[in-house]
């Protein structure tokens, strides 16, 4: 039995390479589209800036949208130390130029979904040029807390009503 085995050693590792140089050929192959699909090579773009009060959700890589069509992703996010402000380093495609006077804030996808960075072109002729910054911001809401407001009637509209006094039935007249 075991001259059988040690006969044909030569043929098994010819197999075992054989798979193996397919599987790395499928592998490169797969690595090819995964980077080509999600353009992953670099980009043409340039860099514009955004400054916002809160940026909860938002992380490098983010993406930029203008009418929920990605134009862009988040480059960098850095604290200002003189305003405690969040600025966003924002990287756009350069075949899309922005109005001077758009608009950016921070939105998500759904009630649980992602954030994303949602651009409102202005109407301005004049546009942003590389390195400029978006004037126009409104930051993330904190979902949580507008829920806890919500919750416990604490709208600043109005006090919550007075509870009405128990009502107490009598008892028969005779019963007593």
């Amino acid at each position: 039995m075991e001259t059988g085995i040690a006969a044909h050693p030569m043929q098994n590792n010819t197999v075992e390479t054989l798979i193996g140089a397919v599987v790395v050929v499928v592998a490169a192959a797969f690595l090819y589209f995964a980077y080509t699909s999600t353009n992953s090579s670099a980009m043409d773009s340039y860099e514009l800036d955004a400054k916002f009060q809160r940026v909860d959700g938002l992380s490098v890589g983010t993406d930029v949208r203008l009418s929920g069509i990605k134009i862009g992703n988040v480059s960098a996010l850095t604290l200002d130390p003189k305003t405690y402000q969040a600025t966003v380093h924002l990287s756009i495609r350069n075949d899309v130029k922005l109005p001077d006077d758009s608009s950016i804030m921070v939105t998500s996808t759904g009630l649980l979904g992602n954030s994303y960075l949602s651009v409102s072109p202005g109407g301005s002729d004049a546009m942003l040029a590389a390195g400029g910054t978006i004037h126009n911001t409104q930051g993330s809401v904190d979902l949580m807390s507008l829920i806890g407001r919500f919750a416990s009637g604490a709208n600043g509209a109005s006090a919550p009503p007075a509870k009405a006094p128990a009502q107490t039935t009598p008892a028969p007249a005779d019963h007593l």
